[in-house]
This record gives structure tokens, C-alpha cells and sequence, in this order.
């Protein structure tokens, strides 16, 4: 995508928060409409070959088709003539002449049906190509988006990119580009056909065409916002039940169900007040076509009646012509009708092109150092990062950590702990300052060689529609069904999945609901296990597990934390006694640091965390 394309689309607003993704008021115009038929233009011109055969057969159809009725006029001329010498008594009808004129034309019109199922065709090829490219670029864009666009962005908004707007984009090119080329060629064809004809007849039938065009982009002005709306609503609408089904247990236990349903039926309503309009002034297009038609067909039955008279053209001329007239307001009728579609196209196009310009994660350096033999030795160097970087959050964190130490970071909410996490695996570059791992600067890795060396367990658990084996796998994809296992009873998660109906192939749903989340986080831990990295970090990994489950699972991540360097991030702090370095962070800087018995013996920070403990529970 063209640097200026990316500008111009990141130009537009984005809502953010819940249901949204991004919508505008209704009756605001796209602001880059021009701009996405450019772009889809340039992005269809990698196939421009393909194309130019298809406008090849797409002519070739249209003009058998428009000699057609040439032809056939010179039958009924020949029926007519027949008919005049028969009653003079010079002869009749010449029915073998009739014949072989029938038959040439029956043959255009099969070469014209032949030439169209090929243009059809290659067509259809064309775009279900392109749909699958462009399919495949908002995935690998998904890869390459930073973090911070999908923590403002709801999923259900991107998941309409993906499948409704490249759907419209797909089923409006299919049809609509098809038809506007056939259409073009058939206009052009049909103008030559009567200009040869008669140029009089020819001047009045085409009067029309500037008139249709005048009212064709007058109804187009007035309805594409409306369609740009009803485009942008339905992304909305998704967001809206995407949040909702997920979010069910909550609004149930809260009493939001009304809520829910008001603000779902705005946006319906928001989104019905832009379709029924978009589709009610789109569907004017036919009408109207068809009415400036009629005018231009009454003028040509006319002058073509007096021009008969004066024996200027034959009756089969008539014939002809007016056969060539409804020939060319069908093409303008049909162009009307694909608007309706060439119109959503557009604003899908601009949703879809918009999302492509996203800023992007900065690109991996050309020469990575290699990351295939990490001990584990991390250090932060004065590191600065803010999400905003007008309001820092990390301010100047410096530590360092040996390979194989486990280290703590403790702190209040809000202190900045897991978003050094993020750091670390570069979900975010910081700002200022470095972090290493085994002295390199972590951005001299490419990301992928960089989260190879680390496993993850975090708070929130996450596990996908599938059996607890496959689950368990996803950690090792080459793992033997023995070492699944395994890692299942070092997370003290095997009694539980067998007890299970089915046991390890036991189908988890998309929300993994039909588990409890102490289990989730056990599959989740077992899956870290498996895994068997370089570093591990454990992102409050048994918050959701009771006090005697995670005192046993205590004892299964000492044996999996040795010989590994661990960040481990918790506020229940009995659970990080025995680790080798405990960072105490608050408002983004380490306050304290030092072992368990160190950091109390200084009844400093870390002394008031641990005894508050005790004091809630008093």
C-alpha cells in the first residue's frame, strides 16, 4: 500500500470501547471514496492480463450480439419485399434467402453466448482470486498489527473485515465489474450499428444517455452515504453480539439484559434507518433508467416511421433500430442496477483498505542475531516506555538477571509489572533504554526467534475449541501423546482430566466453559510445561486455582522453573518466598529489591504489601 494511502486512511477516527469498532454518524459522507476505488483498481491490476481477456471476449460477445439484429432486419425486409412482389405478380418470398439469414444470425448469437460463458468465467476466476489474496493479507496484516490496535479495537469489527466486507467486495466484483464492461461494450457496439442505420434516429436515441448519467450520479450522490453507513453499522452490530454471547455470564449477573438489548437496538436501528433508505434510493436507478428509455424509444418510433414513409430506411431497418434501442437503454438499466452494488463495494473497499494501511509493527532487523542458543540472561537498561509516550509508565527500570534465576515482581496494580512483561516479548518497543537477553538488544532478534526462547502463563487463560490433548499439544506441536501426559501430571492437572468424559480427547468448547477455570489455568500451566523454554513467565499463573491446588502446583513449577530463568508476577506474595531476586515496583520504578528475608528485614514497601495480606484477611 502506497505510504500516501496509509496516511490518508489513518486519518480516519476510530471509536473505541465496547460494541464499536469504527463508526461515523449517520449521514456523513466517506471521506476516501475515491481513494478506495483507486486503490481496488490498483489492487485488481496485478490480474490485468486476465482482465484485458475478459474485456477481449466481453467485445467480441457484444458484437455478434449487436449484429444480430442487422442481420435479422434484412429478413424481415426480405418477408416485405417478397410480400410486394407477390401481389404485384412478379414473383414471392425468397424463404431459402429467409433461411440462411436465420441461420447466420442464430450462429452470432451462439458465438455470443460462447464468448460470454468464457468472459463469465475467467471473471469469476478472477475474483475468487482476489477475494483469496486479499483474505490472505488481512491475515498476515493481523500478524504484523501491534498489539495496541487490537487492546482498542473489538474483535467482532475486525472479524467483519475479514467476512462481510470482503464478501461484498467479492459478490459486487463479481457481478457488477462483469456487467459494466459487457454494458460499455454493448453501447458502444449498439452506437456503431445505428450510426449505419440512420444517423437521425441515431442523434435522438442517444439524447438519453447524458440525461441518465445526470440522474444516475445525482441518486448515487444522495445514496452512498447512506450505504457507507449500513456498511460501517454492520461491523458495529458484530462487535456488539461478538462482546455480548462472550460476555453472557457477566450481563446475566448484573441485570444488564435491557442495557444490552437498548444499545444493541440503536445500532439496529441506526443501521435498518441507512439500509431501507441506501436501498430505496438505489432502487430509484431502475425506474428512472427505464422511464428515460421510453422517452428515447418514443422518439425513435417516430422519426423512424416518418423516415419509412419517405423511403429513406427499409421496414427492417425499423426493426432493427429499435430492436438496437432497447439494446442500448438495457446496458444503462443494467448499469443503474450493479450502482446499488458497485456502491457497498466501495464502502467495503475503503473499511478493508483502511485496515490494511494500519501502522505496523517495526519491521525485523535485516541481519538477527541468532536466538537458537539463549541461556536466559536478561538486563533492563534505564528503560522508558508509556503507551502514550506524553504519560510514561516505566520510567527508569534497570535490573539484571542471571540465566537460571527466578525473580519475582510484586507491586500494586497499576505498577507497571506485566507491562514489562510485554516488553520483554516485545509486544511493545520501549521508548527509551534497552532490555538484553544474553547481552544482545532484544530488537536485534527477529520476534519470532525472540518468543521462541519463552513460555507463558497468564492470568487470563486462553484455550480453543478442541480436545484437552490438542490444547495441551499446542505448547509442542511434534509432542508424543506420552509427553502430553506428562506435562498434564507435573501440573498436577492429570487426576482431573481423567476424571473427565473422555478424558484427554474430551472436546473443549470455544470458550472452554465446559472446564473450570481452575482447570483452565492448569491446562494452560501444563501447556508451559510442555513447552520447555529458555524463559518462562508466570503472569498471576495460580490466581484462579484454590489454596491446596496451588500449593501443589507450587511444587511442580519449582521443578519447572529450575535451570531457567522465570519472571514470575503475583500478588499473593507467600507464593514468591523462594525466589532467588523479588523486584518491587511501583509507579513504574523498582523500589526495592532483594530476597524474601532481605526485603522484611527492611520493613520497607515490600514488608507493608506482605503484612496487608494478613490484615485483609484479619
Amino acid at each position: 500500500m502506497a505510504e500516501n494511502n496509509q496516511t490518508r486512511y489513518r486519518q480516519a477516527p476510530r471509536r473505541r470501547g465496547r460494541g464499536g469498532g469504527h463508526g461515523i454518524a449517520p449521514g456523513e459522507k466517506p471521506k476516501n471514496f475515491k481513494g478506495a476505488i483507486r486503490d481496488l483498481l490498483k489492487y485488481i491490476g496485478a490480474y490485468k492480463y486476465a482482465v484485458i481477456v475478459v474485456m477481449i471476449f466481453a467485445a467480441a460477445a457484444t458484437v455478434f450480439e449487436v449484429i444480430g439484429p442487422k442481420v435479422m432486419g434484412h429478413a424481415t425486409t426480405e418477408i416485405a419485399e417478397g410480400l410486394m412482389r407477390k401481389i404485384n405478380g412478379v414473383g414471392g418470398i425468397d424463404f431459402d434467402a429467409v433461411k440462411h439469414i436465420l441461420l447466420l444470425t442464430l450462429a452470432l448469437y451462439v458465438i455470443s453466448s460462447i464468448c460470454a460463458f468464457i468472459q463469465g468465467w475467467v471473471m469469476t476466476h478472477i475474483t475468487q482470486n482476489l477475494i483469496f489474496r486479499m483474505r490472505r493479507e488481512i491475515s498476515e496484516k493481523i500478524n504484523r498489527t501491534p498489539l495496541k490496535y487490537f487492546e482498542g479495537v473489538p474483535y467482532g469489527e475486525v472479524l467483519s473485515r475479514i467476512t462481510n466486507d470482503v464478501d461484498t467486495l467479492g459478490n459486487g466484483m463479481n457481478q457488477s465489474i462483469t456487467n459494466i464492461i459487457t454494458a460499455l461494450a454493448t453501447m458502444i457496439g449498439v452506437i456503431v450499428m445505428m450510426l449505419t442505420i440512420s444517423p437521425l434516429m441515431t442523434g435522438i436515441a442517444i439524447i438519453t444517455i447524458p440525461l441518465s448519467g445526470i440522474l444516475l450520479a445525482f441518486i448515487i450522490k444522495i445514496s452512498q452515504k447512506y450505504f457507507r453507513t449500513q456498511q460501517e453499522y454492520l461491523g458495529i452490530i458484530n462487535g456488539q453480539v461478538e462482546e455480548n454471547f462472550a460476555g453472557q455470564l457477566v450481563i446475566k449477573a448484573f441485570n444488564k439484559e435491557k442495557d444490552v438489548t437498548e444499545e444493541f437496538d440503536k445500532a439496529n436501528g441506526i443501521l435498518y434507518e441507512s439500509a431501507w433508505k441506501s436501498q430505496f434510493i438505489a432502487g430509484l436507478m431502475m425506474p428512472t433508467m427505464v422511464f428515460v428509455g421510453n422517452l428515447g424509444y418514443a422518439g425513435v418510433a417516430i422519426s423512424g416511421g416518418m423516415l419509412a414513409i419517405r423511403g429513406v430506411i427499409g421496414i427492417g431497418d425499423i426493426q432493427a433500430f429499435v430492436q438496437y434501442v432497447k439494446n442500448l437503454t438495457r446496458p444503462l438499466q443494467s448499469i443503474a442496477q450493479v450502482m446499488n452494488q458497485v456502491q457497498s463495494m466501495a464502502a467495503a473497499a475503503e473499511r478493508v483498505f483502511e485496515f490494511l494501511a494500519e501502522e505496523e509493527e517495526i519491521a525485523d532487523t535485516d541481519k538477527p542475531a541468532d536466538a537458537s542458543k539463549v541461556k536466559g540472561e536478561v538486563e533492563f537498561e534505564h528503560v522508558h516506555f508509556g503507551y502514550d509516550p506524553e504519560q510514561p509508565i516505566i520510567n527508569d527500570f534497570s535490573a539484571k538477571v542471571k540465566d537460571g534465576q527466578k525473580i519475582a515482581i510484586v507491586g500494586p496494580t497499576g505498577a507497571g509489572k506485566t507491562t514489562m512483561v510485554k516488553l520483554l516479548m516485545r509486544f511493545y518497543d520501549v521508548n527509551s533504554g534497552s532490555i538484553k537477553l544474553d547481552g544482545v538488544d532484544i530488537r536485534d532478534y527477529t520476534r519470532e526467534g525472540l518468543r521462541d526462547n519463552f513460555s507463558m502463563v497468564l492470568q487470563d487463560t486462553w484455550l480453543f475449541s478442541g480436545t484437552i490433548m490438542e490444547n495441551i499439544r499446542y505448547g509442542k506441536l511434534d509432542a508424543t501423546d506420552e509427553e502430553v501426559i506428562a506435562a498434564a501430571k507435573a501440573a498436577r492437572a492429570h487426576h482431573f482430566i481423567k476424571t473427565l468424559p473422555g478424558g484427554y480427547n474430551m472436546v473443549l468448547n470455544e470458550d472452554a466453559t465446559n472446564v473450570s477455570e481452575g482447570q483452565r489455568q492448569l491446562l494452560t500451566i501444563a501447556r508451559a510445561i510442555l513447552a520447555d523454554k529458555e524463559v518462562l513467565i508466570l503472569d498471576e499463573a495460580t490466581s484462579s486455582v484454590d489454596t491446596r491446588t496451588e500449593e501443589r502446583i507450587q511444587k511442580a513449577m519449582d521443578h519447572l522453573t529450575e535451570g531457567r530463568t522465570s519472571f514470575i508476577i503475583a500478588h499473593r506474595l507467600s507464593t514468591i518466598k523462594n525466589a532467588d531476586l523479588i523486584l518491587v515496583m511501583n509507579h513504574g520504578d523498582i523500589v526495592e529489591q532483594g530476597t524474601h528475608e532481605e526485603l522484611l528485614a527492611k520493613g520497607g514497601f515490600y514488608a507493608e504489601l506482605y503484612n496487608s495480606q494478613f490484615e485483609e484477611v484479619c
